[in-house]
């Protein structure tokens, strides 16, 4: 079965089973967007005429009044004779009945004679000749023209006797003009009446369309039929086709959901499934079966059963390696074992056979007994080791949990490693620094934990022939354990071997191990102890850069006995004439202990404090304290804090500070904190007595 070639054809009886319903949306969305602009031309071309319908309307009155003013005898006689006295009480009170703001009567010659205005217009003869002439042919006329006031409707109708009310058969004896303000009262009205907006644009304006809102324009001409302006009529346009086009909308994007869905569901249950089926066949494809599994109905069950299939192969396959791997290390084992033996053994043998049958003097004698006795201990650690971890794998040994002193654990198996290292090695040995030591005893397997760091620390002073070996702990309160770590500077494990280092019976062939000899049981003993203690042990190494060994054991402190490094005189010794009193403020038991060492040839009482806080009780409840030697690097209060808290009592009190900082800002600042002076660490002898007899000199 081809998987590949049967999804499309899945995918095609998709979307043809799809295709009408999409021709039906697109011809339903194209359709309703040709009516909906439909409805939208109707009604702006029915919007345009009312507009305009509306605009004869408004004028008609006018129209019919002056018509009638125009053909009236009496209006001909006061063009001729000018009697403004007639005009003012017959026609120059017309204004309100015209509702204009202008009348103006021109004479035959085109002369301006006189004019009535409200207070909106100022200026008199508005009416251009060309407006006149225009009536000679009309008779009557409505235009649009600009004054310094705004924008006016003018209507115009040509003066003509009675007996021509049609203004046609004879010409005219003058000219009556009425004007209208177009200002914001008149274009608020007016939208009353068209319920519309009504703007006045310029005629370069070009109409934008909205989506609620239709346009009207009507163009206001002057008398040459030029257009002066426009008006801009805006309407809501009721006729909503949005909620249609939603619906439509919504329809599609849910054929579109439901068409990824089916997809996506299409290729996950059917194509997935079969492809991994395909791979799980093929090649056996663990993945594929592991996903194969997460699958639903007899797909997953299907996966189940080639997961079983390839575990029982696994297991097979597990099993012959395992056995095969087992007889080769067996073999290597005993190879090597017997090798090591043999070794010393024949050493041992040889010797001795040279010592009771050859004639030898004192020191040969010496130097042969010398390799007897280091070739027996090595015989016996080749057997410790057989025998404890023949121990370890028929569980007979199991922690045996004591009060521990951690600190005066590593101080002694640091003297006691030390004395062993050879002479020959070019190497430092030391403790690592600990910034914050066990506050208390701890519970631990003493005899293992102790095998454990002998073990990791002799075998970093084997392989290392320059350099360093090092090795301490650290105290990891939020994970509840003491991190213990052994570094050295020596050849490096290359990586490949990282894996096996911890393996029984298994050694890193090279020339440093097969010179150094052994079994290479040593780390695994070290990791069973560790891992009984509840404990994790890693390695990291890099060629030709060293090695570091971490391991871990659970933090458990005893709480009832504090830790201590040696007994000091309690801080109520009687202050004799002749001795001194000094306040150590040290948190470090190394750094203490070794200024007891220093200063114990001297004749002065010794307080300790081991942070910042106990330095200013003692200094403030003791006043026999002659000097304080402050550590600036303190917990729970620094040197600093508790030197500002001891001068504010005791402000003639010598408070010496002692840090590992050397700089000159460092300096400075110690200095202009108040302290008498400083010593840098690491604490020279001659520099310590200097200061303390210089502080004796200046108080006498």
């Amino acid at each position: 079965m081809e998987v590949k070639k049967t999804y499309p054809k899945i995918l095609l009886l998709i979307f043809s089973s799809s295709m009408f319903f999409m021709l039906l949306f697109f011809f339903l969305y194209y359709y309703t967007k040709q009516i909906e602009n439909q409805v939208r031309i109707n009604s702006k071309v029915q919007f345009n005429s009312e507009v305009n319908k509306l605009l004869e309307l408004d004028n008609k009155p006018i129209q019919v009044a002056i018509n009638n003013d125009t053909n009236w005898d009496e209006f001909v006689k006061f063009v001729q004779s000018k009697d403004t006295i007639w005009y003012n009480e017959t026609i120059g009170n017309e204004l309100n009945i015209y509702k204009a703001d202008y009348l103006g009567a021109y004479d035959v010659n085109k002369k301006f004679i006189i004019r009535t205005a409200s207070s909106k217009i100022k200026s008199k003869d508005i009416i251009p000749d060309e407006a006149m002439i225009a009536l000679n042919r009309l008779g009557l006329n409505k235009f649009y023209m600009k004054i310094p006031e705004g924008l006016i409707e003018v209507t115009g109708a040509a003066i003509h006797a009675s007996n021509d009310p049609l203004k046609n058969k004879t010409t005219p004896f003058g000219y009556f003009f009425v004007a209208r303000l177009l200002d914001a009262s008149f274009i608020k009205d007016f939208e009353k009446v068209s319920e519309s907006q009504i703007s006045i644009i310029d005629q370069k304006y070009s109409e934008i369309e909205a989506q609620h809102t239709i346009f009207a324009t009507v163009d206001l001409k002057d008398c040459n039929g030029k257009i002066v302006e426009k008006l801009l009529f805006k309407r809501k346009f009721e006729v909503y086709f949005e909620n249609m086009l939603t619906i439509l909308y919504v329809i599609f994007f849910a054929f579109f959901v439901n068409l990824i869905i089916n997809l996506f569901y299409t290729r996950k249950l059917v194509y997935a499934p079969l492809d991994l089926i395909t791979r799980a066949l093929q090649t056996g494809n663990k993945k594929a079966i592991k996903q194969l599994k997460e699958t639903t109905g007899e797909f997953s069950h299907i996966g189940i059963l080639f997961e079983e299939n390839s575990n029982q192969k696994i297991e097979l396959v597990k099993a012959k390696l395992k056995a095969e791997e087992g007889e080769r290390l067996k073999s290597s084992f005993l190879a090597n074992l017997s090798h090591e033996i043999r070794t010393p053994m024949n050493a041992i043998n040889g010797f001795t056979d040279l010592i009771l049958n050859t004639q030898l003097n004192k020191e040969e004698q010496l130097e042969y007994l010398k390799v007897v006795d280091k070739s027996g201990k090595n015989l016996v650690s080749i057997i410790d080791d057989l025998i404890e971890m023949s121990k370890i794998d028929s569980n007979q040994i199991s922690p045996n949990y004591t009060n521990l002193n951690l600190e005066s654990c590593i101080n002694e198996l640091y003297e006691t490693i030390r004395i062993t290292i050879p002479k020959t090695k070019n190497i430092d040995f030391y403790i690592i620094h600990n910034e914050a030591p066990a506050a208390y005893n701890i519970i631990a397997d003493e005899v293992k934990l102790k095998q454990v760091i002998v073990n990791l620390v002799t075998n970093a002073i084997k392989f290392t022939n320059e350099g360093y070996v090092a090795f301490g702990y650290q105290i990891d309160d939020k994970k509840q354990a003491i991190v213990f770590t052994i570094k050295d500077t020596g050849p490096g494990i290359d990586k490949d071997n990282h894996k096996h280092i911890f393996d029984r019976f298994k050694r890193v062939e090279n020339d440093a191990t097969i010179k150094a000899g052994g079994l290479g049981l040593g780390l695994a003993i070290s990791k069973a102890y560790v891992e009984m203690m509840g404990g994790t042990i890693s390695l990291a190494s890099k060629v030709e850069k060293g090695s570091t060994f971490t391991f871990t054991i659970p933090l458990q402190y005893d709480e009832v006995q504090k830790i201590t490094v040696q007994p000091v005189k309690a801080s109520t010794i009687p202050h004799a004439l002749d001795a001194v009193t000094i306040l150590i403020a040290e948190d470090d038991n190394i750094n203490f202990l070794l200024f007891q060492k220093m200063i114990q040839v001297k004749n002065y009482n010794i307080i300790r404090a081991v942070n910042g806080l106990e330095a200013v009780d003692i200094s403030l409840s003791n006043p026999n304290i002659d000097i304080v030697l402050m550590d600036i690097k303190m917990p729970i209060m620094n040197g600093f804090e508790a030197l500002e808290k001891i001068k504010a009592i005791r402000p003639d009190l010598v408070v010496i500070a002692q840090t590992a900082y050397a700089s000159v800002e460092d300096e400075d600042r110690i200095m202009k904190a108040g302290f008498y002076g400083y010593l840098t660490k690491p604490i020279n002898r001659e520099n310590l007595f200097e200061t303390i007899e210089d502080v004796i000199k200046n108080k006498t």
